[in-house]
C-alpha cells in the first residue's frame, strides 16, 4: 500500500534524516570452501558473496592471454522477496551481473593473472532495496579476503529523490514510490566512478546533489568495510598464535 508521504516533519518513514544510512553489518571470511567470502546486512538486505580464484579460465576459448577475466554472478533467491521470484537468472540479474563484473574488473590487477578467471558469486537471501550496491560492497570485501590484488577496495551506495527531496540509501517504500534512484560505485582512494546508473528523473542541480551525497555515503560504508577486514585478520592472527 502506497504511503501518503515518504517524509514527515523532516524525517523519513523509518526515522532517518536525508543523509542517514540504514544499519550496516559486514563480516568477512564466513564461508570456508570459498577462497574469500563476506556476509553483509544492509537494512533489510542480507547478502552472501563468495570469491573463487584466480584459477584457470574454462572453457579455454574464454581465456585472455594478457589478463584474467572477472565473472560476477548476481542472484536473488526465490524467497528473497514477498512475491516469490522464479528461480534462476532473469533479465535484471543478468544486467546487474554485467555491471558488477565491469566495476570489479576496473580495480582488480587482472594483468597479473593471464588466462585465469576470478569468479564472484553474489547471493541475495533477503531483499529490501539497494541490492546491487549491497552485493558489490560485499563482493569487494570477499575479494580482499581471497587475497586478490586490487588498486582499491570498491564500495557502492545510492541516492535518490522522494517527495521532491534528495536523500541517500533508499529503503523499500522509497525505492518503490520515490521519484529517482541513483546507485553509484567508486574507488574511494582515487574517487574514480566504477558504476553509475539512474532510474527516474532529476534536474541537473538534483543530480549533482544526489551524486555528492552518494559519494559521501560511500566513504562511510568504506570505513565499515575496512573494519570488517581488520577484524577478519585480527581473528586469523589470534588463531595462529
Amino acid at each position: 500500500m502506497k504511503p501518503e508521504k515518504l517524509i514527515v516533519d523532516g524525517r523519513r518513514l523509518d526515522g532517518r534524516g536525508p543523509n542517514d544510512l540504514r544499519k550496516i553489518k559486514i563480516e568477512a571470511g564466513v564461508l570456508h570452501r570459498a577462497d574469500g567470502s563476506c556476509y553483509l546486512e544492509w537494512g533489510g538486505n542480507k547478502v552472501f558473496a563468495a570469491v573463487y580464484g584466480p584459477r584457470e579460465a574454462v572453457p579455454r576459448h574464454t581465456q585472455n592471454p594478457l589478463r584474467a577475466i572477472v565473472k560476477a554472478r548476481y542472484n536473488m533467491a526465490a524467497f528473497s522477496v514477498e512475491d516469490r521470484k522464479r528461480p534462476g537468472p532473469d533479465r535484471r540479474s543478468v544486467e546487474i551481473s554485467k555491471v558488477i563484473s565491469e566495476a570489479l574488473e576496473r580495480v582488480i590487477l587482472t594483468e597479473q593473472f593471464p588466462r585465469a578467471s576470478v569468479d564472484v558469486c553474489i547471493e541475495v537471501l533477503d531483499a529490501e532495496a539497494g541490492t546491487r550496491c549491497a552485493g558489490l560492497t560485499a563482493a569487494a570485501v570477499a575479494l580482499v579476503d581471497a587475497g586478490i590484488p586490487m588498486r582499491d577496495i570498491p564500495v557502492a551506495c545510492a541516492a535518490g529523490k522522494i517527495d521532491g527531496q534528495v536523500v541517500v540509501d533508499l529503503g523499500k517504500e522509497e525505492d518503490n514510490y520515490g521519484q529517482a534512484d541513483l546507485p553509484i560505485a567508486i574507488a574511494p582512494r582515487t574517487g574514480e566512478v566504477l558504476l553509475m546508473q539512474m532510474d527516474g528523473h532529476l534536474t541537473v542541480e538534483e543530480f549533482n546533489k544526489a551524486f555528492d551525497m552518494a559519494v559521501e555515503s560511500c566513504g562511510k560504508v568504506s570505513e565499515i568495510q575496512k573494519k570488517a577486514i581488520l577484524q577478519r585478520y585480527h581473528a586469523v592472527d589470534e588463531v595462529i598464535e
